[in-house]
C-alpha cells in the first residue's frame, strides 16, 4: 500500500510514477476520499470536545441545566452518525488504496513492456549436442518419469503425475536448495500452511486485485496459497521488531495454487505451467536503508543455485512496464532449456519496500523508545519448480534418452 500521506502531499509524483508502470488508476478519486474522510474525522474532533466540554459542565455540582442535558444527548447521536460516516468514508478510501500497485525503485529501466527489460549478466554456454535435444515432455514419456494422460485423468487439463525417479528428482530439487540456502546462505527454514485468511491474500497484495486468479474455499473462506510468500509476508502480521532482529531470512517450501488463464495454444506442452507446482521461496524482513542492498544477495544466492546445477541462466531486470504489483524493483533469472529452446523464468526476486509491510501492518523500533516504522520486504524464488526440472531433464539428457543427475543432486538421488 503508497501511503496516504505521499499521495496528499505529493500527488503528481505518484501519478508519474504508475503512468510509468502503465497504470491508469484515477488518482483523483482517492483525493477526493482523502478529503472527504478527513473533512468528516475533523467533524467528529469538533463534536466531541464540545461533547467534553458539556459533559464537564454538568459534573459540576449544581443544578444540572435541561437545556445542556437534551445538548449533551444531541451530541452524542450526532457523534454516532458521524462516526459511522466517517468509518464508511475510511473504509471506501482504504478500498481505492488497496488497488495501487507500488512505485517502482528510480533505478528500474522505463519501459513499455516485457520487450524493454533489460538483459544484467549471463552465466555459462549453452551445450552443443551432437544430437537434435528433445523437449522434457518427450523425454519425460520415454522414460516413464511423467505421466500427462493420467494427470489429466485425476484433475483435468494443465495436471500431470510425477513418476518414480521423476518425482525422486523433484524432491531432490527440494531437498539441495533448501539445504543450500539453510546452511550456506543463513536462511531460517519455515513450512507454512498453504491454506491462509483472507487478510494474509490482502497483507502480501494478492487481494483484491489478484482474486480471479486464486483458488478459493468458499464455506471456511481459506485460500490456497499462490507462493509462500504470502504465509512468510504475515507470519509477522501487526507485530513491532526489535532492531536488533533485522534482517530476517526466511525460506520456505510450498505447493503453490494458481489459475492458469492463459492464450489458446501457448505453453499448453509440457509441464511448464500448471494450476499445481512447487516452489522454494527465499524472503527478507529488512531495515529500509538495506533493502537494496539486501536484493543483490537474494539474488546472488538464487543464482548460486543454478550455477551449482551448471546450468546456464540470465539475470533479467524488469521494466518499470513489467514489475509485479507489489514489487517496486525486481530481477528475473532465466534457466536454459535446449529441448524447448527457449528461457525458463525459475526466480523473480523482488524489493517491495514498505508496500507489504503498510498492508500487513509489520514495524519495527530504530531505537528503544522510538517511533515504530514500517519495514521493508524482499521475496525470490530459490528457485521454482518445475522448470527447474524441465531445465535439468534438457540439459543433461544424452543421445540414448537417458538424463544424467547433476554431480551436486547425487547425494539425494541415492536409494
Amino acid at each position: 500500500m503508497i501511503d496516504i500521506k505521499l499521495i496528499r502531499e505529493n500527488p503528481e509524483f505518484v501519478r508519474q510514477a504508475l503512468e510509468k508502470r502503465g497504470d491508469s488508476f484515477p488518482l483523483d478519486e482517492i483525493l477526493e476520499g482523502d478529503a472527504r474522510y478527513l473533512k468528516l474525522l475533523q467533524h467528529v474532533e469538533q463534536l466531541r470536545a464540545r461533547h467534553n466540554k458539556v459533559s464537564k459542565q454538568l459534573g459540576k455540582p449544581g443544578d444540572k441545566s435541561t437545556e445542556l442535558i437534551a445538548e449533551m444527548r444531541k451530541l452524542g447521536e450526532e457523534i454516532a452518525t458521524l462516526q459511522g460516516e466517517t468509518a464508511k468514508a475510511k473504509g471506501g478510501l482504504e478500498s481505492l488504496l488497496l488497488q495501487l500497485p507500488n512505485i517502482p525503485h528510480p533505478s528500474v529501466p522505463l519501459g513499455k513492456s516485457a520487450s524493454d527489460n533489460i538483459v544484467v549478466h549471463t552465466w555459462g554456454e549453452p551445450r552443443k549436442f551432437s544430437f537434435k535435444p528433445l523437449p522434457h515432455w518427450e523425454l519425460g514419456e520415454k522414460l516413464g518419469i511423467i505421466d500427462f494422460q493420467r494427470g489429466v485423468k485425476l484433475s483435468g487439463s494443465r495436471f500431470y503425475v510425477l513418476k518414480g525417479l521423476g518425482a525422486h528428482l523433484q524432491r531432490a530439487l527440494i531437498s539441495f536448495m533448501l539445504d543450500t540456502h539453510v546452511k550456506e546462505h543463513g536462511y531460517k527454514e519455515i513450512y507454512p500452511p498453504f491454506m491462509v485468511k483472507r487478510e494474509c491474500m490482502v497483507g502480501s497484495g494478492n487481494l483484491p486485485k489478484f482474486g480471479d486468479n486464486l483458488y478459493h474455499d468458499e464455506e471456511d473462506d481459506f485460500w490456497f496459497v499462490p507462493t509462500a510468500e504470502v504465509p512468510l509476508t504475515n507470519l509477522h502480521r501487526d507485530e513491532i521488531l526489535d532492531a536488533e532482529s533485522l534482517p530476517i531470512y526466511y525460506v520456505a517450501y510450498t505447493a503453490c495454487f494458481r489459475r492458469e488463464k492463459m492464450a489458446a495454444g501457448k505453453d499448453t506442452r509440457g509441464i511448464k505451467r500448471g494450476h499445481q507446482f512447487d516452489k522454494v521461496e527465499l524472503y527478507k524482513i529488512t531495515k529500509p536503508e538495506d533493502s537494496d542492498e539486501e536484493l543483490e544477495k537474494m539474488v546472488a544466492d538464487a543464482e548460486d543455485i543454478c550455477r551449482k546445477l551448471v546450468i546456464p541462466y540470465r539475470v533479467v531486470q524488469l521494466c518499470t512496464a513489467d514489475l509485479g504489483f507489489a514489487a517496486g524493483k525486481t530481477y528475473d533469472i532465466e534457466m536454459w532449456a535446449p529441448g524447448c529452446n527457449e528461457w525458463l523464468e525459475v526466480s523473480s526476486c523482488s524489493n517491495c519496500s514498505d508496500f507489504q509491510a503498510r498492508r500487513a501492518n509489520i514495524r519495527y523500533r530504530p531505537q528503544p523508545g522510538a517511533k515504530p516504522q514500517f519495514v521493508h520486504t524482499l521475496n525470490g524464488s530459490g528457485l521454482a519448480l518445475p522448470r527447474v526440472l524441465i531445465s535439468v531433464m534438457e540439459n543433461y539428457q544424452q543421445a540414448d534418452g537417458t538424463i544424467l543427475i547433476p554431480e551436486v543432486l547425487e547425494p539425494y538421488m541415492r536409494l
